[in-house]
């Protein structure tokens, strides 16, 4: 043996004999680097209003029931329920194994707390109107009723009760929506309007945050109390919320995000050349719309509406503009909800020459275009480069009506901020993600007393009518029959016009296992492993 042999083999086994009294590194830490497609308002659950806070709340909270990887809801704090025979009273029972972040357990009196402060009129929460459907809800709403008397009360630590007005068949997916979630009592009453906030959040999901720069990025930590935790395999989630569609695509590309929600439409054809199958298209129950303010001219005139609706080609949209990522749409509400056939804009079926001959001629009806009073409009949409392209070519179409159309974009927070809080404006991008499978969900929007998502403020005695008849009528062909006649009473009227079929656009890492699309766009991330 050489010296050099000998040497190297004195080296290896003091390497060898190194292992035995040396520690192993501690295995990597996983994380998931996500692009959000815009800032969140907030992280309490009853002011959170768009879809980019859901896939928040869905990481950092979780209800009664929620959504699993696939988009089906079942069983989460509540382990099971039953009901009683006339449909009208559920009784949940708790896992014992739920806990909060701090380690406390989370009790049946955590779910009357947060249901009563979702309710309270001076938290002015905006989906309250989604929890109408228990008893005594609107009245406590609305002043009408003192906050004790909602139809919710724990029987015991681990055993809640809930009162329906009337049966309500999806109210277990109603349980999954984000305003419902639970919320830690002591912290709120510590922090005020703080305890959302990093560092400060007791949360009871499979992660925490714990650190939050508005403009450039949240970060989540698992939850070790999270009752199912051993099953989380993502330590760590980075959430980037840019609205720069173009900056998040080569963040994708070049390996820095693993997800990213949305991309530019007239890049898919060239992002699937270069990533494949990692760009996901999925159908959801969803519309993409715009709103009249009806409360001033022009569109104070149902004619003018109906004229600038008409304008619109729909089919140019989805297939030129948005390069078939989107699908045209003429009702207000989607395909796909069970038992329910939506109703159609009544000029849906005809030639689009034809619509925009009838479009000037409701227009001179009504006083405006050559000879008449000019027409100066404004759009208002959120900053995306999808919805620019949209309104350009919008107001393209509307310059053939004779009216002189400008434009106005703002980032996501303060788009939907300046609309719920009920400012005037002219016309409006907005878009409706199906909290549950209901015709209702849609309509709901152009009910008069809605004052925080009917953003035009259309007010119909008829329509409401139509609504608060929908909620007693128990024969589910009746009710979706009352659904339909006022979906096309909403239509008739034009207060909103719908444009296209929102589908879900992602870019997902081969990276990322456990991905599933679905209609509900539900992605936790407890549900999902990267490689």
């Amino acid at each position: 043996m050489t010296a050099v042999m000998r040497t190297r083999l004195l080296g290896a086994l003091l390497a060898i004999g190194m292992l035995g009294s040396v520690a192993l590194p501690a295995s990597a830490e996983t994380v998931l680097n996500k692009g959000l497609g815009g800032e969140p308002q907030s992280l309490d659950p009853i002011h959170t209003t768009t879809n980019i806070e859901q896939f928040i709340i869905d990481d950092l909270y979780e209800g009664l029931t929620a959504y699993d990887g696939a988009g089906k809801v079942g069983p989460a704090v509540a382990e099971s329920w039953t009901v009683s025979p006339d449909g009208l009273v559920y009784t949940f029972k708790l896992r014992p194994s739920a806990k909060w972040s701090n380690g406390d357990p989370v009790t049946a009196e955590d779910f009357v707390y947060s249901f009563r402060r979702n309710l309270d009129p001076k938290e002015a929460a905006e989906y309250a109107s989604l929890s109408y459907p228990i008893k005594n809800a609107q009245a406590v709403n609305t002043g009408k009723a003192a906050i004790d008397t909602l139809g919710v009360k724990a029987i015991d630590a681990g055993t809640l009760e809930i009162t329906l007005e009337s049966p309500v068949p999806f109210f277990p997916e109603l349980l999954a929506h984000q305003s419902v979630v639970p919320v830690n009592k002591a912290n709120v009453e510590k922090y005020g309007r703080d305890f959302a906030k990093a560092g400060k959040l007791v949360s009871n999901g499979a992660y925490t945050v714990t650190e939050q720069i508005p403009g450039d990025h949240l970060t989540f930590v698992k939850n070790p109390n999270y009752w199912g935790a051993a099953n989380v395999k993502i330590d760590r989630v980075v959430a980037y919320p840019s609205e720069d569609q173009a900056a998040i695509q080569r963040r994708f590309l070049a390996g820095e995000l693993d997800l990213a929600y949305q991309f530019q439409a007239d890049q898919r054809k060239f992002l699937q050349e270069k990533v494949g199958d990692e760009v996901h298209v999925s159908p959801s129950t969803s519309s993409e719309y715009y709103a009249f303010d009806t409360r001033k001219p022009p569109f104070d005139d149902v004619r003018v509406r109906r004229a600038f609706a008409m304008a619109i080609d729909r089919d140019f949209l989805a297939n030129d503009v948005l390069n078939g990522v989107y699908q045209p749409l003429y009702s207000w509400i989607p395909e796909g909800i069970a038992n329910y056939t939506p109703a159609k804009a009544d000029f849906a079926d005809t030639p689009q020459l034809d619509r925009e001959d009838k479009a000037k001629e409701l227009l001179k009806e009504a006083g405006y275009g050559p000879g008449g009073k000019p027409l100066k409009v404004e759009i208002r949409y959120n900053t995306n480069e999808n919805w620019k392209k949209v309104a350009t070519a919008i107001a393209d179409m509307w310059k053939g009506l004779g009216a002189e159309v400008t434009m106005l974009n703002s980032d996501l927070k303060s788009h939907y901020s300046y609309l719920q809080q009920g400012n005037s404006f002219d016309i409006t991008r907005a878009g409706w993600v199906a909290d549950y499978a209901d015709p209702e969900n849609f309509l709901t929007l152009g009910v008069s007393t809605n004052k925080v998502f009917n953003y035009g403020h259309y007010n119909n005695p008829e329509f409401d009518a139509l609504m608060a008849k929908s909620f007693t009528e128990r024969d589910v062909p009746k009710r979706m029959q009352i659904l339909h006649d006022a979906e096309a009473m909403l239509l008739r009227d034009a207060s909103v016009t719908p444009l296209l079929v929102y589908n879900d656009p992602w870019l997902v890492s081969k990276k990322v296992k456990g991905w599933h699309d679905n209609l509900a766009n539900h992605h936790g991330t407890r549900f999902l492993t990267k490689e």
